[in-house]
């Protein structure tokens, strides 16, 4: 339930024409460009409207972890910045990442790994080095091997 759940935050509005914003300031960063028309994902943008529907769920979901005793901190959104310098060096360090087009969302200790790889052995050697670093709790893999295909994460505007 709680990828379901997590994966909602990642949805795109109904209403294209809508300004976006990282309202929530989610590390979002390309760790890698190596594959020419990869789809490149929406990330952590935000309308309005799903801004007010997400803060409760963040809310809620933040401060979870520290009531069941999994965080030291009282909202697990805060070791969100400090991840995101770790996981770009640790992915930085996988062979192969150059051959590959690779985006990272970080988002209450969760790493969210989305684009394209040219193998599935890259993909997985991604997702282990992501899980190593310190206070990741969860990864969630949407990379894709080669370019062709639906992406199973939402897509940025053209």
């Amino acid at each position: 339930m709680a990828a379901v759940v997590a994966g909602t935050a990642l949805q795109p509005a109904r209403g294209a024409d809508e300004a976006r914003t990282n309202f929530f300031d989610d590390p979002f960063f390309q760790v890698s460009s190596g594959m020419t028309g990869c789809p490149a994902p929406l990330g952590p943008l935000y309308t309005q409207a799903e801004v007010r529907t997400q803060m409760h769920a963040r809310l809620e979901r933040g401060t979870s972890c520290w009531l069941e005793g999994r965080c030291a901190d009282s909202n697990a959104y805060r070791y969100d910045k400090t991840i995101a310098p770790r996981a770009r060096q640790a992915l930085g360090g996988v062979p192969q990442l150059a051959r590959s087009s690779v985006w990272v969302t970080v988002q209450r200790r969760w790493i969210y790994l989305q684009g394209c790889v040219p193998t599935r052995r890259v993909g997985e050697q991604l997702e282990r080095a992501a899980r190593a670093v310190p206070d990741v709790e969860n990864v969630v893999n949407d990379l894709m091997v080669g370019t062709r295909g639906k992406p199973s994460y939402p897509l940025a505007a053209p």
